[in-house]
């Protein structure tokens, strides 16, 4: 994974099948993106390769124009995305441009693909299922074959009126319906007969980054996507979108009509509409689950204490990891000696994630864990992090630990705070901010770490190091799946079972806009490829099929009843300490959150009164002396993206759309 990109310019597109609301109030701001611009910001994500493919289309001919330009013999002139008059009215033209971070195969592959047929691919994402894909293959040829054999039938009711019905031919959707793990991919079917079936806007743009806009560019505050207040990009919502492009219904125009196609995949369905199998217990159903959890908590080594839920949990877990790290599948001309690290705080989270890596990465690979801090060796998660790697160590003596000390010192992080503000929106609040700077720190994997000799760790001595793993193992989904924020905790006070029940679907429901795309965004940008073990679909699925009250019970205190299924998990791991630590976020853990109020806002207490954590980042800019000062709103890009999974559901991992 890495980035993809689709320029279009030259065709009058309806929009509205894509619901966007701010889309109207844009269409009358350009901005001035180069194809260079649009190179520059994939190439800042570190890819092993980075191509480009334009496609010309006549309205004087029903054949289409194709012409090759890969990044190491570029000869064209940078395409200008203006108002569009550079593109003659007769053209259309499609620019495909594919940054690969290759993490499968045993030869180098460069994007966009284009097969016999003439069909184009641009694919950044990771099959962990649904398609097979053999330990030497690369999965972006292989889904290239895949979509090479589907029609071209744009229709719901593809089985019954497609030109294909009787042939064996799926649909796209129907591939992509069966793909297990995070995935985007920009993808042009010619059609059998060689034809090419807002207020008017001629540029479109998808696009895995946002380029810099060169008016922009000398701004002392830059959010790299727009200006004047008004909104340029979106969080597409997640599915599969199609345009057919048409010029037999116009008067000398390419049309583009946009629509959205359902998921053939039932399993998908049930998952995007999150519904538990027992949500409200009886009297005795809760007194039950509360012994055997208080006879587990005092016979925490005897196996047979844990329920057969916390089982399958683990078991789903673990195999989720398998899939996520099976270093068979990673490309072998990148042999690091830490090819997978994990984002770490020393939490129950972070610790489940470490343990299950150490049962499914081979022994002889070291493990890198990354830790933030803004506050030195005093931030909670830096204390929480020497703890767990202690724990870590004892349950598994013969893994290498390495723990990454990041530290932060955030009035100094000037052009680092504007680069992550461009990663971060159509996110813009300062709790957005403190935790895209946080990870974005964590996955450059910069810092410090203890000396390490035979004799074992000198904790006196501390080495510069930079962490190689491209591969970052991120806990995002647990505490949305299993009650971990107190936000859960305040609507079961308030509206008990269901009430709790229905704030977890919203979060799930939510948390490819909310939280993923962001996250991906950040870590990404160093050239590191985001995975979710809490987010598979098997283990989203074993979840909903356990009751909720054995998932959590927000009667017990905190470090007890939230995510109480992982606790019981992570003790079947021998995690005994991290079990009962309770939820901190990673602004909080890392102190990022106080000394951004701090700076921000004066002091924690003036920040609490501004309900600082949902005020928008552009409200107030540090001038060069580091003073808050007033600022105006800046717009930030619309973002359209899909993270690695809706409710469980694979879905593409990031596109945006202009």
């Amino acid at each position: 994974m890495c980035g993809i990109a689709l320029l279009v310019s030259g065709i009058r597109i309806d929009l509205s099948a894509l619901s966007i609301d701010s889309i109207s109030s844009s269409s009358k701001i350009h901005l001035a993106f180069s194809l260079d611009d649009l190179k520059a910001a994939l190439e800042r994500r570190g890819p092993d390769s980075l191509g480009t493919k334009k496609l010309l289309l006549s309205l004087h001919s029903n054949n289409s124009i194709s012409e090759n330009s890969w990044v190491s013999s570029v000869n064209e002139e940078p395409h200008v995305l203006d108002d569009g008059s550079n593109i003659s009215e007769s053209f259309a033209e499609l620019v495909f441009l594919g940054a690969t971070l290759q993490l499968r195969g045993v030869a180098p592959l460069s994007q966009p693909l284009v097969d016999s047929s003439g069909n184009i691919l641009v694919y950044n994402g990771e099959m962990f299922g649904g398609i097979e894909v053999g330990s030497d293959d690369n999965d972006t040829e292989i889904l290239m074959q895949s979509l090479g054999n589907c029609c071209s039938c744009r229709s719901q009711e593809h089985k019954t009126t497609c030109d294909f019905n009787g042939q064996g031919k799926g649909s796209v959707a129907d591939v992509l319906s069966v793909i297990k793990g995070p995935w985007a991919i920009i993808y042009w079917q010619v059609t059998p007969s060689g034809k090419f079936k807002n207020p008017v806007d001629p540029r479109f743009l998808l696009s895995s980054v946002s380029p810099t806009s060169p008016s922009l560019q000398d701004s002392d505050f830059e959010v790299e996507n727009g200006t004047n207040g008004i909104r340029f990009w979106e969080e597409l919502s997640c599915g599969i979108y199609s345009m057919s492009v048409d010029a037999t219904k116009s008067d000398g125009i390419f049309l583009g009509d946009i629509k959205k196609h359902e998921w053939t995949n039932v399993m998908l369905k049930e998952l995007i509409e999150w519904e538990r199998v027992s949500i409200e217990p009886e009297p005795t159903q809760l007194d039950f689950s509360r012994s055997r959890t208080l006879n587990a908590e005092h016979d925490i080594n005897s196996s047979s204490s844990f329920s057969v839920l916390a089982q399958n949990v683990l078991t789903a877990l673990r195999e989720s990891m398998m899939r996520r790290v099976s270093l068979h599948n990673i490309y072998q001309a990148h042999k690091e000696t830490v090819p997978v690290a994990v984002l770490f705080s020393g939490g129950l989270d972070s610790m489940i994630i470490a343990a299950l890596l150490d049962q499914c990465l081979d022994p002889n690979y070291e493990i890198d864990l990354l830790n933030v801090s803004f506050d030195g060796e005093s931030a909670p998660d830096r204390i929480s992090a020497e703890a767990g790697v202690k724990e870590l160590r004892r349950v598994a003596p013969l893994r290498r630990w390495r723990l990454v000390h990041i530290d932060a010192d955030l009035s100094k992080l000037t052009w680092e705070t504007k680069r992550v503000l461009s990663l971060i929106n159509p996110a813009n609040t300062y709790m957005d901010l403190n935790i895209g700077i946080a990870l974005w720190l964590a996955a450059r994997g910069e810092g410090w770490m203890c000396e390490e000799h035979d004799n074992g760790i000198d904790e006196d001595k501390h080495v510069n190091y930079t962490s190689g793993a491209r591969i970052l193992l991120v806990g995002s989904g647990a505490d949305e799946q299993c009650a971990g924020y107190g936000r859960h905790r305040t609507k079961y006070r308030h509206e008990s079972w269901l009430g709790l029940h229905e704030e977890m679907k919203l979060d799930m429901q939510r948390i490819w806009k909310r939280n993923l795309g962001r996250d991906d965004r950040c870590i990404a940008d160093s050239g590191k490829e985001a995975r979710f073990p809490f987010l598979d679909e098997d283990v989203i699925r074993t979840l909903l099929d356990i009751p909720l009250w054995e998932v959590a019970d927000l009667d017990q205190p905190s470090g007890k009843g939230d995510k109480k299924i992982l606790r019981e998990v992570a003790q079947m791991l021998g995690l005994h300490n991290a079990a009962i630590l309770p939820k901190r976020a990673i602004q909080f853990g890392s102190r990022i959150a106080r000394e951004s109020n701090r700076k921000n806002f004066g002091s924690n207490r003036a920040a609490n009164q501004a309900s600082a954590g949902s005020v928008a980042s552009h409200a107030l800019v540090s001038d060069s002396n580091g003073t808050a000062v007033a600022a105006d709103p800046c717009y930030y890009s619309h973002s359209f993206q899909k993270p690695e999974a809706v409710s469980g559901v694979s879905l593409v991992d990031d596109i945006h759309l202009v």
